[in-house]
């Protein structure tokens, strides 16, 4: 009964959805109260029925009820519970519970938090929401139901990829998830702001903390996803420019020039029609990201093996989301009319700089993506677009936005003046000419670009700290340095550490992209092999049993100048039911980089092995300057000016003129 009350309560959900997206957007228009205030219960009530449905389907996989085709496809009795739950979400039906679980958790929070929003503006946001849902539910129900019976029923599953039984992958997923779908909060917001026909600072003031959210869930789902490969997959790499890799990093490039668009319309109410179409892009990405996982037409990792009516489905999706909205856009969005005028040396016109080179990277990373998928579809030579080609495009795009990113802060908005706002960069610009110098002289045969990288990220690092002294007036009035630490406004926190954060990883991205030592060969025990004056001696290999894998273990000890540093057990395991190997790195973490091993495969009866090993010069520096600039976003989202809109009248203020 379980599946069935699963698959009823996802129909329910439906027949809600479709109330919720056409009674109050008819509200709306006809500026009936009650038919727009439909929208708030129905929009809990939506989140009710999906939170039931997707809580049936975990307890299918928790007590591996094999009766259920997606948990036999998924699951077995010997996988940890961990990976049992992350099951769940590790496949293409309940990936997409889990899609929809997440639009309706952000319709039922506008539904809780936006009380401060008009009602009409709220109504017709909550609808365009729900549309996006009536969609999806089809989808699931007519191609990708979860909860379809088996008979006659399995003794045991078939178990989860062995690739996605890692904790990283556990909580990967929902994290990207959050992401992308949290943008379709954006895409609302400009679609009712369209069909309302008026974009304002207030308009920008709400949309901009559900951008702020879902960009901070992206940018953690990616390091994750980054992470995990980096460890898992045993290569030594942490990004290969791998086509649902870019299907992640396009909306966020898209979603980042969203945020800093969504401030100049907030602050000079200028660029509100860019804004529009930039919200309109970011969740067109992230949709494009779902077709290409789930159209069949890649072969990745990453990717879901599905059935080609399932990509035409989402591509008619596709269609009618991306070209309705962009009609719309184009029929509403000349009524838009900007008033705040600026120059282009100012803080609007920074910001402008910064958008148009992300959307110019996420145009390149777009083709370079989608040319091959086209090129054979139309019967034409296969092509492959790998990381060269991306790093020789994207790499250049980045470099003058990086070093504009330190001036932005400090230009006054309408009229800046560039030459004072370098008056206040002399330092960063000396200690980034020092570290250019210095990290030419360290590491003379590395790639231009990284050494160039290493001093951009001082230049950010330390411009960024330089914005941050002239805001408090570090220098000129140090005596009321605390008061003004205490009413500096979060999200100016959240700024700085952002920039910040983007520094430190660029610094990481620099080091292990241009700097890292590899070594590949066969070892006996008792061997030694020098990578970049680290050696590893391998110890031998050992037979390990896991809860539903066998394994091989490596162990590497460590020395450095005659010192030992790390013992490193490696492992290459396999799983019997799944008939796939994994590999399992073992990383050595410190503030100069990771000392990283892998064991292959065995060469003959003598316990030799073919191994990897590495050392990644600065690679934590990457996750690290990730979770600061994440821990910044959550920050600003915390800052009252995102709480609170439209203020409300007090009840003792509202009743005044009566007891008067």
């Amino acid at each position: 009964m379980t599946a069935e009350l699963g698959h009823f309560t996802l129909i329910l959900a439906l027949a809600v959805a479709l109330v919720q997206a056409t009674l109050p957007l008819i509200g709306a228009a006809r500026d009936d109260a009650a038919w727009m205030a439909l929208a708030r219960p129905a929009a809990m009530f939506q989140f009710l029925l999906v939170a039931i449905s997707f809580g049936c389907l975990t307890h299918l996989y928790v007590t591996s009820d094999f009766s259920v085709v997606n948990v036999v496809s998924n699951s077995n009795t010997a996988m940890p519970m961990l990976y049992k739950v992350s099951g769940v979400w590790g496949n293409h039906e309940g990936s997409l519970l889990l899609w929809v679980l997440i639009l309706a958790i952000f319709g039922a929070a506008v539904a809780a938090f936006g009380r401060n929003l008009p009602p009409a503006l709220r109504a017709r946001v909550l609808s365009v929401q729900s549309m996006i849902a009536v969609g999806f539910y089809l989808f699931i129900l007519f191609t990708s139901n979860p909860f379809e019976r088996v008979f006659p029923v399995p003794l045991n599953g078939r178990e989860l990829n062995p690739l996605l039984q890692d904790p990283g992958l556990a909580f990967h997923p929902p994290m990207l998830y959050l992401g992308y779908v949290g943008f379709s909060m954006a895409f609302s917001f400009a679609i009712a702001a369209l069909i309302e026909g008026r974009v304002d600072a207030a308009w920008a003031r709400w949309v901009r903390p559900w951008t702020l959210a879902a960009w901070a869930f992206l940018t953690g789902g990616i390091a994750l996803g980054s992470w995990w490969a980096y460890y898992e997959l045993g290569w030594g790499g942490w990004w290969f420019w791998d086509p649902v890799e870019n299907a992640s990093f396009m909306p966020w490039l898209a979603g980042t020039a969203l945020l800093h668009s969504a401030t100049v319309v907030e602050k000079r109410d200028s660029l509100k029609g860019w804004t529009i179409l930039l919200a309109i892009v970011t969740f067109s990405l992230s949709l494009l990201g779902t077709f290409l996982v789930r159209s069949g037409v890649l072969t990745s990792v990453h990717a879901f093996a599905t059935d080609p009516t399932r990509g035409v489905f989402i591509l008619a999706l596709l269609v009618v989301v991306i070209g309705g909205s962009l009609a719309l856009f184009a029929w509403r969005g000349p009524q838009l009319k900007s008033t705040g005028l600026f120059q282009p040396i100012s803080r609007e016109g920074a910001l402008l700089f910064n958008n148009l080179v992300m959307t110019t990277a996420a145009a390149a990373v777009l083709l370079g993506t989608l040319y091959p998928l086209f090129l054979d579809a139309v019967g034409g030579a296969k092509v492959s677009v790998g990381p060269p080609f991306f790093n020789a495009v994207f790499i250049p795009l980045m470099i003058p936005m990086i070093a504009a990113m330190a001036f932005g802060p400090l230009l006054n908005w309408k009229r800046g003046d560039i030459g004072a706002a370098f008056s206040r960069l002399k330092i960063a610009f000396v200690l980034a000419l020092v570290a250019t110098i210095a990290t030419w002289a360290w590491q003379t045969d590395g790639p231009i670009f990284a050494t160039l990288a290493m001093g951009l990220a001082v230049w950010l690092g330390v411009g960024t700290m330089a914005e941050l002294a002239g805001r408090l007036r570090l220098f000129s009035a140090p005596a009321g340095i605390w008061s003004r630490l205490i009413r500096t406004p979060r999200a100016s926190w959240g700024m700085v550490l952002g920039h910040l954060g983007l520094a430190i990883a660029i610094a990481g991205m620099a080091g292990a992209g241009g700097w890292t030592k590899e070594s590949i060969q066969t070892m006996k025990p008792g061997q030694t092999v020098d990578v970049s004056g680290y050696e590893f001696t391998f110890k031998g290999a050992d037979q390990a049993q896991g809860p539903n894998y066998t394994a091989v273990t490596g162990t590497f000890e460590v020395r450095h100048g005659g010192e030992s540093v790390a013992t490193l057990v490696a492992e290459k395991r396999n799983y019997p039911v799944g008939g796939m190997p994994t590999t399992e790195a073992a990383i050595h973490t410190m503030w100069s980089g990771d000392l990283y091993a892998v064991i292959g495969d065995a060469e003959g009866t003598d316990g030799t092995y073919v191994t990897r090993l590495y050392f990644n010069p600065l690679v934590v520096w990457m996750w690290m300057g990730t979770l600061i600039m994440v821990f910044g976003a959550t920050l600003s989202l915390t800052d009252r000016r995102y709480r609170v809109g439209a203020p409300r009248r007090s009840p003792s203020r509202a009743s005044a003129p009566a007891s008067a």
